[in-house]
């Protein structure tokens, strides 16, 4: 079915954009769906401060129209500071306190010896207005990597996007499938090019490396029939304990390149970078920016495109904890997680 059909819009913002990005900061902005985990009454930080008084709304699930969900009262289940952009649970808030999550205050973890680890119980979910906004990824302009795609686009048709990678692109901790970053951002493209219709096809190998990626290409990748554009990311299974080196984690991208464009004829490609697992994980090496690197460095070797995505979660980081923005607490993205994702895709341009 034609992503056109679906009515997938994204949730997350409904945000002003200007040349990439938000709106300039002196402009109000509205962000949907932020995610958000809260420990005992101490303040939890949003994207931004300089929120609009009255505008904030929290309630207990991702998608706003969710059969049970609740929204919590400020004053009783919560207290704000529009200025710093904070929210604190009060002493007898209906708010999950983070701090009985098992993996709170953990360190060098093991997830293995905590089974049912996750933080999915513990969210709340914040739509709110700030005037102080910025823009979630930087403009990365890689359109003239992309110039068969948007003649594609333009000209309407079937239009067929593969993506190829770890569990994060196969949906690992997103709720639904049109939350998952690829879908998001194929609806971005619709949106953009009415004419077209954009079917997307995921064959990633979840718990695996960009070795397997070459390895099990025929398996995987190589069952999708005519795609015009695949979506490239690995690095999460690579960074880990045990895994390659940056340099021959970019020899290997470099390769699945060569592959699609060998076995795949007319594909474009975007290889894309990872965001860093939570620093307390035993088995994360905590080196992501040198495969965030890595991953840019095989685009440039390759001559595709690059998406941003450590770059674009970075600036979050800023402000908000590892916690929040991580659906089991170790390396796969929230719902909001997905769309920063996209917005990393939509910084390219087209």
């Amino acid at each position: 079915m034609y992503l056109r059909f679906l009515g997938v819009l994204p949730i997350v913002c409904s945000l002003l954009t200007a040349a990439g990005g938000l709106a300039v900061a002196a402009k109000t902005v509205k962000v949907q769906g932020e995610s958000l985990v809260l420990v005992k009454t101490e303040p939890g930080k949003l994207c931004f401060d300089k929120v609009v008084k009255g505008s904030l709304l929290l309630r207990s699930t991702y998608a706003a129209d969710k059969e049970g969900s609740v929204i919590f009262t400020e004053g009783a289940d919560y207290v704000v500071d529009y200025a710093k952009g904070t929210i604190a649970r009060t002493e007898k808030s209906r708010i999950p306190d983070f701090s009985t999550n098992m993996l709170y205050g953990q360190e060098d973890f093991d997830h293995t010896k905590f089974p049912g680890f996750g933080n999915h119980p513990w969210f709340v979910w914040a739509d709110y207005s700030t005037t102080h906004a910025k823009p979630w990824a930087r403009p990365n302009d890689q359109t003239k990597y992309l110039v068969e795609t948007k003649r594609k686009l333009l000209a309407g048709g079937p239009f067929k996007i593969a993506t190829y990678g770890d569990s994060i692109t196969a949906g690992g901790e997103a709720s639904e499938t049109k939350y998952r970053f690829q879908w998001r951002y194929a609806a971005h493209l619709q949106a953009e090019f009415p004419k077209a219709q954009i079917d997307v096809q995921d064959v990633s190998i979840s718990g695996y490396s960009s070795q397997q990626g070459i390895d099990w290409f025929d398996k995987y990748l190589g069952t999708v029939d005519k795609p015009d554009l695949v979506l490239v990311g690995f690095g999460m299974n690579d960074h880990n304990i045990g895994g390659p080196e940056p340099d021959k984690f970019t020899a290997n991208l470099v390769e699945i390149v060569r592959i699609i464009r060998e076995r795949k004829p007319g594909a474009e490609v975007i290889l894309f970078s990872c965001f860093p697992p939570n620093d307390k994980w035993h088995y994360g090496r905590h080196r992501m920016a040198d495969f965030a690197t890595a991953t840019r460095h095989a685009a440039e070797q390759a001559g595709g495109a690059y998406a941003d995505v450590f770059d674009t979660w970075d600036m979050v980081l800023r402000r908000k904890d590892q916690s929040s923005l991580l659906g089991n607490n170790i390396n796969h993205p929230t719902d909001f997680g997905h769309w920063l994702y996209e917005q990393a895709f939509e910084a390219m341009g087209l």
